[in-house]
């Protein structure tokens, strides 16, 4: 009898054609839809939340075969991530590899927004009294496996604004 050995696989190309496979399907949300239960701020009923051009918040992003895995602290200028920090391994992974990849509450937003155009399953958001995103869940397909994203949103702090000086 002769031993079978099994070779180590390397989960990178798993993991980035599973990437590339989401980022095609969300660029690709332009198909009308029923879209799930719950509001955003750009739909009639929603919280009427602007994304303030800066703020910090913490993101926990879990579910799925996907690369936005971890806890980061994330601060936002102009509307642009200007500093991503991760506060487990798998958020300083993400941060090392696909800084790019941690988004601004807007993104998030988009991401729901396109989800319920494609008429994903689950498409569901929880808004705090200021309106910004406490809880966006997803899963574009029901019976699918490892397809679901759910991102928690804690600790937002606009920023204050800069006096400006007196001349």
């Amino acid at each position: 009898m002769s031993a079978v050995r099994r070779a180590a696989r390397c989960a990178l190309p798993r993991l980035v054609l599973t990437g590339a496979v989401v980022w095609a399907a969300t660029a690709c949300g332009g198909a009308a839809g029923a879209g799930s239960a719950g509001t955003t701020a750009a739909e009639p009923g929603g919280t009427g939340w602007e994304e303030p051009a800066a703020y910090t918040y913490t993101l926990t992003s879990s579910q799925g075969e996907r690369a936005l895995i971890g806890t980061f602290r994330v601060t936002v200028r102009d509307g642009e991530v200007v500093a991503a920090v991760g506060l487990d391994a798998s958020g300083r992974r993400v941060v090392r590899q696909s800084p790019a990849a941690v988004p601004t509450l807007g993104d998030l937003l988009a991401e729901l927004d396109r989800a319920r155009r494609a008429d994903a399953a689950t498409a569901e958001a929880d808004y705090a009294a200021d309106g910004h995103p406490t809880r966006i869940a997803l899963d574009r397909e029901e019976n699918a496996v490892d397809d679901e994203a759910l991102y928690v949103v804690s600790a937002f702090r606009p920023a204050r604004p800069q006096p400006q000086p007196q001349t």
